[in-house]
């Protein structure tokens, strides 16, 4: 069944528990355990036909490792990734590269949602390339208290399992529009 809504995510603490990354001396994340519940959200998602893209910064060996260890080498549809890009969030460049790896176009905006756990990086930047913000507040690492307009979330969501509601209920708005 094709989905309306397309999903965007973030990496570290959104579904890698970023406290328990093991990294050699260069920086690169060997290994880490998901957060609890967000492999089965993202699986059950995924097998529900909605297209997941990762939109992290970090190396990409790093992903490499960390999502093959996870069983989840197979989940995204594209990965843009900031050593590639040769950005971070929030610049626009990375939503730009995960619209085109992942074979979207302007229109496919209005479908789109970010969900991450930093709001200077992950809402501010969806908020300013104009697609749907959520916010996993999951981890108490980053500041969760918006500063500035552009950093308020469209959703907030405490743990993973809860983007399956939350999609669904988009889902539903998307087609009744």
């Amino acid at each position: 069944m094709k989905r309306n809504i397309i999903i965007f995510t973030d990496s570290g603490d959104t579904i890698i528990d970023e406290s328990s990354e093991k990294r050699r001396i260069d920086g690169v994340v060997q290994s880490a355990e998901c957060i609890p519940g967000a492999r089965e959200t993202m699986h059950y998602l995924k097998e529900e036909g909605y297209p997941i893209v990762l939109v992290a910064d970090g190396l990409e060996e790093s992903f490499e490792n960390v999502y093959r260890e996870n069983a989840m080498d197979n989940l995204f549809l594209a990965r843009a990734v900031s050593e590639r890009a040769g950005a971070e969030k929030p610049a626009a460049v990375m939503f730009e590269t995960a619209m085109k790896l992942a074979g979207l176009k302007a229109e496919d905006k209005k479908r789109i949602i970010m969900v991450g756990n930093n709001i200077k990086r992950d809402i501010a930047g969806a908020n300013r390339f104009g697609i749907t913000s959520v916010l996993l507040t999951w981890s108490p690492r980053y500041p969760m208290v918006p500063q500035h307009e552009e950093e308020i979330p469209d959703y907030k969501i405490a743990e993973p399992a809860e983007l399956i509601e939350l999609v669904h209920k988009l889902e539903a708005e998307y087609k009744a529009d």
